[in-house]
């Protein structure tokens, strides 16, 4: 409402190496509540179709659990979720096999994603700035969004 076209909230500390149960237990919780006022508030105001809301970490964690009752970093799966404009909702895209140690369908690479959110937001994810004469795209060349979870 105040022309603000970007606002990243972090949470730190999602480090679940060990006592992984307990701390996401309450991690999720506090993400779930805020998540849900968000939605609702932006919802109420006629403000979510056109916010994104994207919430990611830079890896997924580990199937199995470690000795010390945590998960480690995993950069072989992980999840992200997008809500508002330009997302259908209730999509779910992808799947790991049996086990969660790989992708068994569905895999996208991170200029996907940020393909995907580009085009939600209404800005072609082919976009290529200048420097001088340089084309500098905004993603790499050959990615493309995730049509299946675009509304």
């Amino acid at each position: 409402e105040a022309g603000v076209p970007f606002v990243k909230v972090a949470r730190a500390w999602w480090d679940s190496h060990g006592q992984n149960f307990e701390t996401h237990r309450e991690l999720c919780a506090d993400l779930d509540h805020a998540m849900t006022a968000l939605i609702d508030d932006l919802e109420q105001r006629g403000l979510l179709e056109q916010t994104l809301i994207i919430t990611l970490g830079e890896f997924g964690r580990t199937p199995r659990i470690n000795a010390s009752l945590g998960r480690d970093h995993f950069a072989s799966a992980w999840s992200t979720s997008l809500t508002g404009c330009g997302i259908k909702g209730g999509s779910v895209y992808g799947e790991t096999d049996e086990d969660g140690n790989k992708v068994k369908d569905g895999e996208i690479k991170a200029g996907d994603l940020f393909a995907t959110i580009f085009d939600a937001l209404g800005i072609g994810h082919e976009t290529e700035y200048y420097i001088g004469s340089r084309p500098i795209p905004i993603v790499d060349f050959g990615c493309k969004p995730v049509k299946e979870v675009l509304a």
